[in-house]
C-alpha cells in the first residue's frame, strides 16, 4: 500500500456561495421549497440574484466546505472540483488553497461560468439553496488523478455529484481507485431531495460496496428508506454499510456499524444564525477523528464542535481555527 499523502480527499461540485438573510415571503414569491436545494439555470440564477438584498459572497460547495474544515483541524486535505478560468473561479482557487488544501483540478478554459449557489437564510436559520452548477457539471473522469486518489486515506464524495452525468462517472472512477488502493470511501447523502432523485442508485452504491461510510441527517435517512420511523431506518442503514453516521440537530448524532451503535451529544451554541454548512462541518470533524483512529464517540464530538461553530455565523466555512477551538474544549486533535 502506498504512503498516505492526504488524510482526506474530497470530490464535489465547486460552487461560489451567495448568501442573504430573507423572509418566507421571498421564498414564496420565487416558488422555493424551504430547506431544499434546487438546480437552476443561468436565467433563473440572474433573476434571483437581481431580487436579493445585500449578500455575503464566499467560496463554498458541500465537499469543499468539509475539506476546508478538515484542514482547519490540522489534517492533510485535498479537493477535486471544477471551476472555470474566470474571476470567480480564480477567487475560488485562491480561497481553498489559502485554507491549506491541495487543489490541482485544471480550470475549464471555455463553457459555462463557475457555478454559484444562491442561498436564502430565514430568521430561524434554515437555508434554502438554488444552485447553478455551471462549470462544476463538467467535472469528468479525466479530472480524477489515480495517484492522488490512491494517496488519500479516505475519499469523501458528495451526493450532489449524482446530478451531473460526467461527475457521476468521476465519482465511480474515484471510488474504484480508492478501493484498489485499500482506502475507505465515504458518501454524504447531501439533501433529502437529492435522495428522492437517486434513492435506488444510492442504495446500490451502499449495498454493492462502492461506499463504506455514509453520512446522513434524519430527513435524508427517512427519505432513503421511505419510512418515518427512525429506528426502522437506522436498522436498515446498519445492514447496508460498514459505518453509518446520522446527525439529529440538537439531539446530537448516532453512529452505527453492523454490530454496534453509539451516540454523541450536540455542542451547545449561543445563537443559531445560519444552518448552511452544518452537515458539511460535522463531516469534517468526524472524518478528522476517523483519520486519527479515534473512537466513534470522539469523532462525533469533534463533528458536533465543528458544526456548532459554523451555524453561529453566516457562511459555510469556519471563521476560527477548529483545531484551537477543539483544544480549548479539551477534545483530542
Amino acid at each position: 500500500m502506498a504512503d498516505v499523502k492526504y488524510d482526506v480527499l474530497g470530490i464535489g461540485n465547486a460552487l461560489f456561495d451567495v448568501l442573504v438573510k430573507t423572509d418566507e415571503a421571498f421564498l414564496a414569491k420565487h416558488g422555493m421549497t424551504k430547506g431544499s436545494m434546487s438546480l437552476i439555470d443561468e436565467a433563473r440564477a440572474a433573476a434571483i440574484y437581481e431580487d436579493m438584498g445585500p449578500a455575503t459572497e464566499v467560496s463554498g460547495g458541500s465537499a469543499a466546505n468539509t475539506i476546508v474544515g478538515i484542514g482547519s483541524l490540522g489534517a492533510r486535505a485535498a479537493y477535486v472540483g471544477k471551476v472555470k478560468d474566470d474571476q470567480i473561479g480564480k477567487l475560488y482557487v485562491h480561497d481553498i488553497r489559502a485554507a491549506g488544501v491541495a487543489f490541482n483540478t485544471p480550470a475549464a478554459k471555455d463553457g459555462p461560468a463557475t457555478g454559484c449557489s444562491y442561498i436564502l437564510v430565514t430568521d430561524d436559520g434554515e437555508r434554502t439553496m438554488n444552485t447553478y452548477l455551471g462549470a462544476a457539471q463538467d467535472l469528468s473522469p479525466a479530472d480524477i488523478d489515480p495517484a492522488e486518489i490512491a494517496s488519500a486515506g479516505i475519499v469523501y464524495l458528495e451526493g450532489y455529484l449524482w446530478d451531473p452525468k460526467n461527475a457521476k462517472d468521476a465519482f465511480v472512477k474515484a471510488a474504484q481507485i480508492a478501493h484498489d488502493a485499500k482506502r475507505k470511501v465515504a458518501l454524504t447523502l447531501s439533501d433529502s431531495f437529492c435522495v428522492d432523485r437517486y434513492r435506488d442508485e444510492f442504495l446500490g452504491l451502499m449495498r454493492n460496496g462502492t461506499v463504506d461510510i455514509v453520512f446522513a441527517n434524519e430527513s435524508e435517512l427517512h427519505s432513503l428508506y421511505t419510512t418515518s420511523d427512525f429506528d426502522t431506518a437506522l436498522k436498515q442503514l446498519r445492514n447496508d454499510v460498514s459505518l453509518g453516521v446520522v446527525t439529529r440537530s440538537e439531539k446530537g448524532c448516532v453512529v452505527v456499524t453492523p454490530t454496534d451503535a453509539v451516540a454523541a451529544p450536540a455542542s451547545p451554541i449561543a445563537k443559531l444564525v445560519d444552518t448552511t454548512g452544518a452537515g458539511d462541518l460535522f463531516a469534517a470533524g468526524f472524518l478528522y477523528g476517523l483519520a486519527r483512529n479515534l473512537a466513534h464517540k470522539q469523532c462525533g464530538e469533534l463533528g458536533a464542535l465543528a458544526a456548532a461553530e459554523v451555524i453561529q455565523h453566516i457562511g459555510a466555512r469556519p471563521q476560527v481555527s477548529l483545531k484551537e477551538l477543539a483544544q480549548q474544549r479539551g477534545l483530542t486533535v
